[in-house]
């Protein structure tokens, strides 16, 4: 029987007024673009992969962010099609692509993002 367990890596992004207030930005970690999000009147942040799967573009960072039932969404500047901050499912459509989403927590005004890594025991 194996164990898969998973590890989480803590990379400072930036401070948190480096983010525009309900905007995104994008850190680069090592080879990685993430798209940061702060949506203030939930006092939320959100990361995700900065990629957009449509079209192989580096643009979630600069998209237009909301929600859509209460749930937080980011959607691509460039074609529109939306994505869950949550899990990262697109739900504009019934499009199988998702993104990749990141842990973000704040200490003492400093953000960081989460690297998952997993470790496989035997």
């Amino acid at each position: 029987m194996s164990v898969i367990e998973t590890s989480i890596t803590w990379f400072y992004a930036c401070n948190t007024t480096d983010v525009p207030t309900n905007g995104g930005v994008c850190v680069k970690l090592a080879e990685e673009q993430i798209a940061l999000y702060y949506f203030a009147r939930r006092n939320e942040w959100f990361a995700t992969q900065n990629m957009c799967p449509h079209r192989q573009q580096m643009a979630l960072s600069r998209g237009m962010t909301g929600t859509v039932k209460d749930e937080p969404k980011v959607a691509c500047p460039f074609h529109k099609k939306t994505f869950s901050l949550l899990d990262g499912r697109c739900i504009s459509d019934d499009a199988e692509s998702s993104i990749t989403v990141y842990p973000v927590k704040v200490i003492d005004d400093r953000v960081y993002i989460g690297i998952a890594k997993e470790l496989m025991e035997v």
